[in-house]
């Protein structure tokens, strides 16, 4: 089953938390035993699987990654558009997740989550998602 949604961020960088609309997918998709894959097809997008109980665990993974990959470090893709830093953290984190389902759910962890990071907004973004059985 293929499926798509499309989440608008309101920040510079932002992760949003996602797992709601890919479990409804799931549920939809009947699929008892399978994989769910969830892709996101940006350049300065990525989809990470954390914690999604305190909040705040979004603002320490931006705050970490703008330590490791500053904005204004002289890149030379700056000179086109300005967002080398966003194609660098989406690069290292990566445009999909994969997530077994059995039972018809998601095999996530206890204090786990999805999310959609964006590096580059406030945009539109286009989320992915192929259940195979």
């Amino acid at each position: 089953m293929y499926a798509e949604f499309r989440i608008k961020t309101g920040k510079k960088q932002e992760i949003v938390d996602i797992t709601n609309y890919v479990k409804e997918i799931v549920r939809k998709s009947k699929v008892e035993e399978g994989l769910c894959v969830i892709y996101v097809p940006h350049a300065t997008a990525a989809v990470i699987i954390n914690e999604n109980y305190d909040p705040s665990i979004c603002d320490d993974i931006l705050n970490a990654l703008e330590k490791l990959i500053p904005k204004d470090a002289g890149y030379k893709h700056d000179r086109i558009d300005d967002n080398a830093h966003a194609h660098i953290k989406s690069g290292i984190l990566g445009p999909s997740q994969s997530i077994p389902i059995k039972n018809g759910e998601l095999q996530l962890g206890t204090w786990q989550g999805i999310a959609l990071a964006d590096f580059d907004g406030p945009r539109e973004r286009r989320v992915i998602v192929q259940i195979f059985d």
